[in-house]
């Protein structure tokens, strides 16, 4: 006998719940994916936003009437572009403000047409067919206001770098009594060192302006540089230079462990030569006349102390503060502000 079935009133309603669902499942995976994409373009417009702002900060601070910085937008629109995948990036700002050292930098979408927008894929199924997205640097450039490196201040009487100039004159700078700087003419002014106290070994932190330094007693060479001093022999014994960070100092109080230098700003020091010591390689290196090539620089015997080498005009990206109360003594500091 056959029994008659009631109609269920859910049957049927598995498939139109089934579309719902994947109408949600697809929704969610278009902001996943279109985020992920999204995420991806903002990463390369900020590395091209950063690379033309120091770019065009470097070129500033070398040469103010250079292409680079007169007409900044060709330069940022180039190195935007190179930090983007499809090579294509829009920069709607790039400006210059000499007066206050700054580069300011905006990068936007650009797709492969020219249309200043970030085309999405999956959210276009939501109706949303792009969004813009934008990235913005600055960088700045100036003396270093602080740093820390090699524990040696150099007095700002030895200091022979003028404004017009890119290279010093050779020179020999001098730890003894009646401490003295020496051109390569022979030509003496008072002047010379003083050991800085190690925050870490051999690594002093010093700050441009009413900071003191106290200082390290006597010519006595920090035990904790020997490996610093080897690593300049085989930089320059293998054809490279030595470019070295100093402090700078316009007086000097005490003397021994009750020392203090008064440090005025940071300049770059290109070495050549020096004599830390009476004990061979590394604490002498052309410390004589042959290797100078000229008598008045090889220091002398005895407890007599030296570094010779030649100031010169120099930038560094990031490795000490920039910006603030330091001298201009021809080194700078350029690096991202924003």
């Amino acid at each position: 006998m056959w029994r008659l079935r009631r109609d269920d009133p859910e049957r049927g309603v598995v498939a139109p719940l089934t579309a719902l669902l994947m109408v949600v499942l697809l929704g969610m995976a278009a902001f996943a994916i279109d985020v992920a994409s999204m995420y991806s373009e903002h990463a390369q417009l900020q590395n091209g936003a950063d690379a033309a702002a120091l770019a065009i900060a470097q070129a500033c601070a070398k040469d103010p009437s250079s292409s680079d910085c007169t007409g900044p937008a060709a330069a940022a629109t180039a190195l935007a572009g190179n930090n983007a995948l499809d090579g294509v990036t829009n920069v709607p700002n790039a400006t210059v403000n000499l007066g206050a050292s700054t580069v300011d930098i905006t990068t936007q979408s650009r797709d492969t047409s020219g249309n200043n927008h970030f085309s999405l894929v999956f959210a276009r199924v939501l109706g949303i067919q792009s969004t813009n997205i934008e990235a913005s640097a600055q960088a700045t450039w100036g003396p270093p206001s602080n740093g820390g490196a090699f524990p040696l201040a150099f007095s700002d009487k030895c200091w022979d770098l003028s404004g017009s100039v890119s290279t010093g004159d050779l020179q020999k700078i001098s730890w003894k009594p009646g401490i003295t700087c020496t051109n390569s003419s022979g030509h003496t002014i008072p002047g010379g060192w003083g050991w800085l106290t190690q925050s870490s070994p051999c690594y002093a932190t010093t700050q441009a302006g009413s900071t003191s330094i106290g200082s390290d007693p006597g010519n006595n060479f920090p035990s904790a540089c020997q490996s610093v001093l080897q690593g300049w022999v085989d930089t320059l014994n293998g054809g490279g230079t030595v470019k070295v960070i100093f402090p700078v100092f316009d007086t000097a109080t005490g003397n021994g462990n009750t020392g203090s230098f008064h440090i005025i700003g940071f300049a770059t020091f290109n070495i050549v030569g020096w004599k830390f010591g009476s004990n061979g390689s590394p604490y002498l290196y052309h410390n004589t006349n042959a290797a100078l090539g000229n008598p008045n620089l090889a220091c002398a015997g005895g407890n007599d102390r030296c570094i010779i080498g030649q100031f010169i005009k120099y930038q560094s990206i990031g490795i000490a503060g920039g910006g603030g109360t330091g001298a201009d003594l021809g080194t700078l500091d350029v690096h991202l502000s924003k």
